[in-house]
């Protein structure tokens, strides 16, 4: 899962991204408004925290663009401003919670997981293909009731192509929603996290991640 921090304390941010370490997501940094929205535009995010007051674009024109491009992603907003307006004008906007600076890391690892958890769409949080199931709240992995040992990134590399069950996903789709924005694409780590996911959810049933020659990759009960 990949999560993006828009704030031009560089500071704050790089101190963010390091207590939500133990949430073992990729975390990309931008701190200014229009780099942050260039990196809203071309990745793919589960979740945003984005600063109210920032260089070039605000928190509040990024949020109006984005929403505006139909992207649905959870927005956390950091704001010091404290009038009552401004916030229901935040969330009115397109915002899904916010925070007054300054704020407890608590408080805000609190609602992170929160949103995380708010499947888009009203999805389930539990994926399913064949016998295999995923439950992202639980982080658990079965198959046939057995339960599977993953780690976080074959986890999330999982969690991605089952949301996409069906639909062939190419490397730089997985590089740009799996990994963070230092992942090398020209590196085999895709590969190789594909073959080792394979080794532990193919081993006692059917093959469900197949590869596509030139193409990418695609889980599904058929090829």
């Amino acid at each position: 899962m990949r999560l993006l921090i828009i704030d031009d304390d560089q500071e704050l941010a790089t101190n963010l991204s390091s207590a939500l370490k133990p949430l073992n997501l990729a975390i990309d940094l931008a701190h200014d408004g229009e780099h942050g929205l260039s990196l809203i535009l071309n990745n793919n995010y589960e979740a945003i925290i984005l600063d109210y007051v920032l260089p070039g674009l605000d928190g509040k024109e990024i949020i109006k663009k984005i929403r505006q491009a139909g992207i649905k992603t959870p927005v956390i907003m950091l704001t010091v401003r404290t009038e009552l307006v401004d916030r229901v004008d935040l969330l009115n906007l397109g915002a899904d919670d916010y925070l007054t600076k300054p704020f407890a890391v608590s408080e805000l690892l609190a609602r992170l997981k929160a949103l995380l958890r708010r499947p888009l769409n009203l999805q389930e949080n539990i994926l399913k293909v064949a016998d295999l199931e995923l439950d992202s709240d639980k982080f658990l992995v079965t198959r046939k009731g057995r339960r599977l040992n993953l780690s976080s990134k074959e986890f999330y590399l999982l969690e991605y192509l089952l949301k996409n069950k069906g639909r062939v996903l190419s490397r730089q789709e997985i590089m740009d929603h799996v990994w963070d924005e230092n992942g090398n694409p020209f590196s085999n780590t895709i590969e190789v996290h594909i073959m080792n996911l394979r080794k532990k959810i193919e081993s006692s049933g059917q093959r469900l991640i197949f590869t596509l020659s030139g193409r990418g990759y695609k889980m599904d009960e058929i090829k």
